[in-house]
């Protein structure tokens, strides 16, 4: 699967984005589509996921009640829509494919077998 994330860009705290993910080629209904944010000088952190089958949804903490992931089939689009924006949420965020997805090691990056490009998005205080 082939991803391309797009999106990204400046926002002011409070204020919002929201990020697209497309996938070209098929995605099983055992996978999940997730979103990962990597800060200047830190590790790649896990945002959010949601799996192609039964759209559950899943969320760090960091996120949670701000971030909301969503996914169009007919599109093969996730999105990641992002209010409240803080300056910590500056990152280059990466959308990421797991083909056999099991909740349990959705923080770990290193099981996703598929990466998007990365978008920039920096929130200025």
């Amino acid at each position: 699967v082939q991803l391309q994330a797009s999106g990204g860009g400046l926002v002011q705290a409070g204020g919002f984005l929201r990020l697209s993910c497309t996938a070209s080629g098929r995605i099983f209904s055992r996978s999940a589509l997730a979103w990962f944010r990597q800060a200047p000088g830190k590790e790649r952190q896990f945002v959010s996921a949601i799996t192609w089958g039964t759209s559950s949804t899943y969320y760090a903490d960091s996120v949670k009640d701000r971030f909301t992931i969503s996914r169009d089939n007919a599109q093969n689009t996730v999105y990641l829509q992002m209010n409240s924006l803080k300056p910590e949420d500056t990152a280059v965020y990466y959308c990421a494919a797991d083909r056999n997805f099991d909740p349990r090691t959705r923080y770990n990056w290193k099981v996703y077998n598929d990466w998007g490009q990365g978008t920039l998005v920096t929130v200025s205080s």
